[in-house]
């Protein structure tokens, strides 16, 4: 078979699966509002969970910040491209969620294949939460060490394989909130496993910093644990983009050293770094406690009210309600349906979620009124 065969075939069998991933470019696709083209969607499918994509605080430090330090950092970290602005930033998460240090990454995705890269050899473990995102288990896949995954929130299958024999090191991987169900894992019954079994924990927050806890400090936060390697991602939360690494001094002396991803990329641009200490300011706020407080309610408001509704839902209490359908034909009709009543879903097929389990991960933000969420709950109604 050629390569252009191989391609073609590849190409074929996702469209016969109606599993072909594809594009739309539109003018304004973060916040309440999605516009294409000459339509404006009411948007269900942004990950801007407190509007701050939008905030003209954000905007304005960006400005600022493009101002003093230009538009790109220059190199890596580790030969110009560590500023004043990056120092800063960092220096304020460690602080706010308590611990000795955090490191910049341009995402999250390439911060959880760093960590996991560099901290696991070939004698090690990693266990996994089988719903653990696509970045931690295709490193953990790639990694050297053995990768074992319990099922998901199952901390009695997670303590059966952290007491099967082991000569070297265990590493147990999971979320906060999970990022296609919505919903949370027991951190605190997973954190107590995992230090009974002498392994470290890394827990990605991605949909919980910001978003949950006190002064938004996240799911870790919120459940009284401090995991060894804790990831938090700033393109949900922060409405911004890129990642932070939070560890201890050591931890992050070993990362400077030996995280590809860390030292081989371009570093983010001081402006991203200063727009992201914007942010993490409203986050801190009475601001940021009035926007979760507000979705928190819609997020009341739309799992009551969809209750009544013939769906199946999750048993998620955060920003991702997900309604799971089936087959993927189905959950793509849906979402047609629903957005020729001017409600902008995005069906989730597989391989992102298992078999037989393609849904409408729909989301909610702060941004939303109540009024919008009620539209989508007729839209839904009337396309039963």
């Amino acid at each position: 078979m050629s390569w252009q065969q191989r391609i073609d075939a590849a190409l074929d069998e996702r469209r016969v699966a109606d599993a072909l991933r594809t594009r739309r470019a539109v003018s304004q696709g973060a916040g309440r509002w999605l516009t294409l083209g000459e339509q404006r969607f009411c948007n269900f499918s942004s990950n801007d969970y407190l509007g701050l994509s939008q905030h003209p605080a954000v905007i304005r430090a960006w400005q600022q910040g493009a101002e003093r330090y230009g538009v790109g950092s220059g190199g890596s970290g580790h030969v110009s491209g560590y500023t004043t602005a990056h120092q800063a930033l960092e220096e304020e998460l460690a602080d706010w969620l308590g611990y000795s240090r955090a490191l910049l990454f341009i995402s999250g995705f390439a911060a959880n294949q760093a960590v996991i890269a560099a901290l696991t050899g070939k004698e090690d473990r990693i266990v996994a939460d089988k719903l653990s995102h696509a970045s931690l288990l295709e490193a953990a896949s790639h990694s050297p060490a053995q990768l074992r995954r319990f099922a998901h929130n199952d901390v009695v299958q997670l303590t059966t394989l952290l007491a099967k024999p082991l000569t070297a090191q265990q590493l147990v991987v999971t979320e906060g909130v999970f990022s296609m169900d919505g919903d949370s894992a027991p951190l605190a019954a997973i954190d107590n496993a995992t230090r009974e079994a002498q392994a470290w924990l890394m827990v990605d927050d991605a949909h919980g910093i910001g978003v949950v806890g006190e002064q938004g400090r996240g799911s870790c936060h919120l459940q009284g644990i401090k995991p060894h390697v804790l990831v938090v991602t700033f393109g949900k939360g922060f409405g911004v983009s890129g990642a932070a690494v939070l560890c201890s001094d050591t931890v992050a002396d070993y990362l400077l050293q030996f995280a590809r991803h860390l030292i081989y990329s371009t570093s983010m641009p001081p402006a991203q770094a200063v727009a992201l200490g914007a942010a993490l300011q409203v986050i801190r706020s009475d601001d940021g406690n009035a926007r979760r407080e507000k979705l928190a309610a819609l997020i009341a408001h739309f799992r009551h009210s969809v209750a009544h509704q013939a769906v199946t839902m999750t048993d998620s209490t955060s920003a991702i309600q997900p309604l799971i359908v089936g087959e993927n034909s189905c959950a793509l009709r849906l979402a047609e349906r629903l957005r020729q009543r001017g409600c902008w879903v995005t069906a989730i097929r597989p391989p992102t979620v298992p078999p037989g389990t393609a849904r409408l991960r729909l989301t909610l933000t702060a941004e939303h009124q109540f009024d919008d969420i009620d539209r989508l709950l007729e839209a839904l109604h009337d396309s039963e």
